[in-house]
C-alpha cells in the first residue's frame, strides 16, 4: 500500500484546504461543496497519471493526430452523504464513468461511544476494474474499512484508490492494518495527527456532511 499526500506540495491544492478549514469560509456552504468538489478534481487529475494508456489515431480536419488515451474508465464510488460534493468532483473528469453509492452512518451509543452502520450500496461489477472510492474525511478509519468490505462483494478490482481529503495518523494507520486487500493507493490533501474521543479529526475542519448540506438532526 502506498499513501500520497498532495497537501506535501505548494499548489494551488493547498488553498483549497486551507478554505473548507477556515470557520468564516466555512458559513457559505456552497463555497465549502464547490472548495470539496475542486479538490476531487484535483485528486482526480493525479489519479488519472496511474492509469493504462494506449496510442491511437485522431482525425482533426487537416490530418491525423496521434493521442494517448485512457483504455479504461474507473468505477467511482463514494459514502454518502458527505461525499457526493468529492464525488462530482470525481465525475466532472471521468464523465463516462460509472458510479458507486454506499451509506454509512455513526450510531451513537450513551458515553459517547458508538458503532458504524452499513445501511445501502448500490454498485455495477467490479472485476478488474480500477475503483476509486472516495469520503472527504478518513478519521478511524473503520467505516473505510467496513466500506470497502461491502463494495468487494461486487467483484475484485485490479486496483483500488482510497481517496480522503483530511485523514488523521491514526486512521492512515487503521487501514494499513485492517485493509481487506493489498492492490491499493491511498489518496489524502492533509494528514492531521490527532483525534478526539469521539473520532472527530482535529485541527480536521468538523462535520463535513453537516457543512455541505445542514445539520442533520
Amino acid at each position: 500500500m502506498k499513501t500520497i499526500n498532495l497537501g506535501d506540495q505548494n499548489t494551488i491544492f493547498s488553498h483549497f484546504i486551507s478554505e473548507i478549514r477556515d470557520v468564516k469560509v466555512q458559513n457559505d456552504s456552497m463555497r465549502f461543496r464547490r472548495n470539496i468538489e475542486r479538490i476531487g478534481e484535483v485528486f482526480a487529475y493525479e489519479i488519472s497519471k496511474e492509469i493504462e494508456y494506449e496510442a491511437k489515431d485522431i482525425i482533426t480536419p487537416l490530418g491525423i493526430s496521434t493521442e494517448n488515451l485512457m483504455i479504461e474508465k474507473p468505477v467511482l464510488a463514494t459514502i454518502l452523504r458527505a461525499g457526493l460534493p468529492l464525488h462530482q468532483g470525481f465525475l466532472n473528469y471521468f464523465d463516462d464513468s460509472d458510479s458507486a453509492f454506499i451509506s454509512a452512518y455513526r450510531k451513537h451509543k450513551k458515553g459517547g461511544k458508538f458503532e458504524i452502520k452499513i445501511e445501502y450500496m448500490s454498485s455495477p461489477d467490479l472485476n478488474d476494474k480500477t475503483l476509486i472510492l472516495c469520503d472527504p474525511m478518513i478519521a478511524s478509519g473503520a467505516s473505510m474499512i467496513m466500506a470497502m468490505e461491502a463494495i468487494l462483494s461486487k467483484g475484485k478490482p485490479k486496483h483500488i484508490h482510497i481517496v480522503g481529503v483530511i485523514a488523521s495518523s491514526e486512521g492512515i494507520q487503521y487501514l494499513k492494518e485492517n485493509s481487506p486487500v493489498k492492490n491499493w493507493t491511498l489518496w489524502v490533501g492533509a494528514e492531521d495527527s490527532e483525534m478526539t474521543s469521539q473520532s472527530y479529526i482535529v485541527p480536521g475542519l468538523g462535520d463535513a456532511g453537516d457543512l455541505a448540506f445542514g445539520e442533520k438532526k
